[in-house]
């Protein structure tokens, strides 16, 4: 991973190999960034898809290998009282099954690159978007308290 803050953004490079959430949470806390927002594109070759299932408070995983094009990954990191980082983050692939062609979406519990990863992000000025614990389903939310 290589990354460059150029007027307050940071843009990064993840490479072959690397977990893009990680490296963007390694990168907030190199950085002291306490919450921001991301955007990116790139090739992978693993990626964990989630699907919440409300009537369940649980998440269903799908995981995808091979060829995938990462046609567009955005989320936010957030963090809680004690600074702890989170993630919220969504992404959309499409690859190759057989001769079709086909797209995935949804949750991204994590996405592993496979040639480069190509990410700017946008750390909030003027205040920090905190995590607040929602119990009924399990997640968080953003706090502006």
């Amino acid at each position: 991973m290589d990354y460059r803050i150029m007027n307050g953004i940071c843009y990064a490079r993840i490479d072959k190999g690397e977990e893009i959430i990680e490296s963007l949470l390694d990168i907030c806390r190199a950085q002291g960034i306490k919450s921001a927002v991301f955007t990116g594109i790139g090739g992978c070759s693993r990626a964990e898809l989630q699907t919440f299932i409300p009537e369940e408070g649980t998440f269903e995983t799908e995981t995808l290998q091979g060829m995938l094009e990462l046609i567009n990954i955005t989320g936010n990191i957030v963090s809680d009282d004690d600074d702890q980082l989170f993630h919220h983050t969504h992404a959309v692939f499409s690859y190759k099954q057989g001769a079709e062609h086909k797209m995935a979406a949804g949750h991204i519990k994590s996405v592993e690159v496979l040639y480069t990863a190509e990410i700017e992000l946008r750390p909030v000025t003027g205040g920090v978007i905190r995590r607040k614990y929602d119990p009924e389903t399990g997640t968080g939310f953003w706090n502006f308290d």
